[in-house]
C-alpha cells in the first residue's frame, strides 16, 4: 500500500468519524413536544392563559411555560389544563405546581419566612451599599499639621540642593 492511499484512507476515516460524532448530537437533542391541545370551554383555556403567563418554566427558568418551547413547559400546560377541566381553582393548582416544583415556579413567589431573601433580599443590599457609601463620603482625611520653622528650613535647603543633571532651568 503506497503513502498516498495510506492518508486517503486515514482521511475518509476521520471524516466518518466526524460525521458520526455530528450525526450523535442531533440524536441527542430533545424530541419536540406534541402540539397542544386547548381547552373545549373558552372560558377555562382563558384561565389556562392567564395562568400559563404566571409560571415559569423549569427548564429555560426566564420564560413563562405559556412561551417556553421545552418539553417539561408542554408537560406543565397539560397538566394545568387537566386540573382546570377537573375543576380546580387556580390557587389549588399554583398550590399543587409550588409543591411539586417549590416556590420558584411562580413569577410572584409568596410572601413568608421561606421567600423573605427573595422579596426583600435585594432591599437590603441597596440599603448596605448606601449606607457604606455613605459612611466613606463622611469619612474625613485627617489634616496634617503645618510644618514646623525647622522642618521648613530642611525643606529648602534640599530643594536648593537638588541638582538633577538632566534637569533643565524650565524644569525647576
Amino acid at each position: 500500500m503506497s503513502a498516498p492511499s495510506r492518508v486517503r484512507g486515514m482521511v475518509r476515516t476521520l471524516l466518518a468519524l466526524l460525521s458520526l460524532c455530528v450525526a450523535s448530537a442531533a440524536w441527542a437533542q430533545e424530541p419536540p413536544p406534541a402540539p397542544d391541545r386547548p381547552l373545549a370551554d373558552a372560558r377555562q383555556e382563558a384561565r389556562a392563559q392567564a395562568l400559563f403567563d404566571d409560571i415559569r418554566c423549569v427548564v429555560c427558568q426566564h420564560e413563562a411555560i405559556a412561551d417556553s418551547p421545552a418539553g417539561i413547559a408542554a408537560d406543565m400546560r397539560q397538566l394545568v389544563r387537566e386540573q382546570i377541566a377537573a375543576g380546580r381553582s387556580d390557587a389549588q393548582i399554583r398550590d399543587d405546581l409550588v409543591r411539586r416544583y417549590g416556590d420558584f415556579v411562580l413569577f410572584s413567589p409568596p410572601v413568608r419566612i421561606g421567600t423573605w431573601l427573595l422579596w426583600f433580599g435585594p432591599f437590603v443590599v441597596l440599603l448596605a451599599v448606601a449606607a457604606a457609601l455613605l459612611a466613606f463620603a463622611r469619612r474625613r482625611r485627617p489634616e496634617t499639621a503645618p510644618l514646623s520653622a525647622e522642618e521648613e528650613a530642611r525643606l529648602a535647603e534640599i530643594l536648593a540642593d537638588r541638582r538633577d543633571p538632566d534637569a533643565k532651568p524650565s524644569d525647576d
